[in-house]
């Protein structure tokens, strides 16, 4: 049976796409391609056991997404929040929430220039068996 297997790609608006991935690029480290976009391999995941895409549908009132007024954000995996956290400082970009570790591992948000929220978040591994047949 034909099915999704993943997430193919995030497109969102800007006013100035070159100004909006420079700052990506600067704040959270992301690679640009020769064509402008970034590309994100399954593979890189592969060193952080218990990473993966989510997608998920929220409630309309939620208030999750705030301050962001977007009716969107999204999810970087990162492999060191406190070192993602110390270059977004450094680009004057301050977290909004921190929040105390959970059993899927450490998050906390920022926002891009255009009022986008970013959920940064640090995988806790996972155990073998929760992994296994999951490729």
């Amino acid at each position: 049976m034909a099915k999704v297997i993943g997430i193919g790609g995030l497109f969102f608006k800007t006013s100035d796409t070159q100004a909006t991935m420079q700052w990506y690029v600067r704040v959270l480290g992301l690679e640009l391609t020769d064509w402008g976009g970034v590309v994100f391999q399954p593979a890189g995941l592969a060193a952080h056991p218990g990473a993966g895409t989510v997608f998920n549908a929220m409630a309309g009132d939620t208030d999750y997404f705030a301050p962001s007024t977007k009716d969107f954000m999204f999810n970087f995996v990162v492999d060191d929040l406190d070192g993602v956290l110390a270059r977004c400082k450094a680009e004057g970009v301050e977290p909004v929430k921190l929040f105390p570790d959970e059993g899927m591992g450490r998050f906390a948000h920022i926002m891009d220039p255009d009022g986008r929220k970013i959920e940064l978040w640090q995988p806790k591994p996972m155990p073998a068996a929760a992994t296994e047949g999951t490729a």
